[in-house]
């Protein structure tokens, strides 16, 4: 894609990482803070959802699994083949689209839920700030978000090079050879200015010291 921004390149790793089995099974089990919210997501109606980022799209599989009308969204092509070929294997149809997070294929406020786990990090401040933009534009009104950013109590940050405001690069690391920004509470409460949260947590989630932001929020409608 030519007017994508330079800094958002993670894909092209995962894209390689995918074509490992190994690897692969690693990321198959949906996150807590996804299980934990489904009788929530119920309770609000949420008919449809959009996980950005897909990757092998074990939380699109899940959301499916629980009567969820689905798209998964990624610009990885060999993330996209597994997710679909789990999805047959389970039974259950979920329209995969190759796509960009910054320049989401989707209507506007077409959207119940926006789940983008571990994804929009992946670039400098203007990269997170247009794939917010992007997440506003395709929700409904009052629509929810189910995200992450990185905490900068994470151990990996000020690692590397910084390339733009809180965001690094690490030449030697395959992963975080690719742009990351970090942010803290405030900075995070700024991004997040258009959504009211209704659950908010810094979670160390695979490894001790890798604490992400993880939140649950719902789009504030426009006075």
């Amino acid at each position: 894609m030519s007017d994508q921004n330079p800094f958002a390149t993670a894909h092209q790793a995962w894209d390689q990482r995918w074509t490992d089995e190994t690897i692969r099974q690693d990321w198959l089990t949906p996150e807590p803070l996804v299980v934990d919210s489904l009788a929530f997501l119920k309770e609000r109606g949420v008919q449809t959802a959009l996980d950005i980022g897909c990757g092998i799209g074990r939380h699109a599989l899940f959301l499916a699994q629980h009567g969820v009308r689905v798209t998964g969204i990624d610009l990885s092509q060999s993330g996209l083949e597994t997710a679909r070929s789990a999805a047959t294997d389970a039974g259950q149809t979920i329209d995969y689209q190759f796509g960009d997070f910054t320049n989401l294929p989707i209507p506007d406020g077409s959207i119940d839920l926006a789940l983008a786990w571990n994804v929009i990090y992946h670039g400098d401040t203007d990269v997170v700030k247009t794939a917010l933009t992007e997440v506003r534009r395709v929700l409904k009104p009052g629509g929810l978000f189910l995200g992450t950013m990185i905490s900068k109590r994470h151990n990996r940050y000020g690692d590397g090079t910084e390339i733009r405001p809180n965001t690094f690069i690490v030449d030697d690391d395959d992963e975080k050879a690719h742009a990351h920004f970090y942010c803290d509470d405030r900075e995070l409460m700024s991004l997040l200015e258009s959504f009211q949260l209704f659950r908010l947590q810094d979670r160390e989630q695979r490894e001790p010291g890798t604490w992400h932001w993880e939140f649950l929020a719902e789009l504030t409608p426009v006075s």
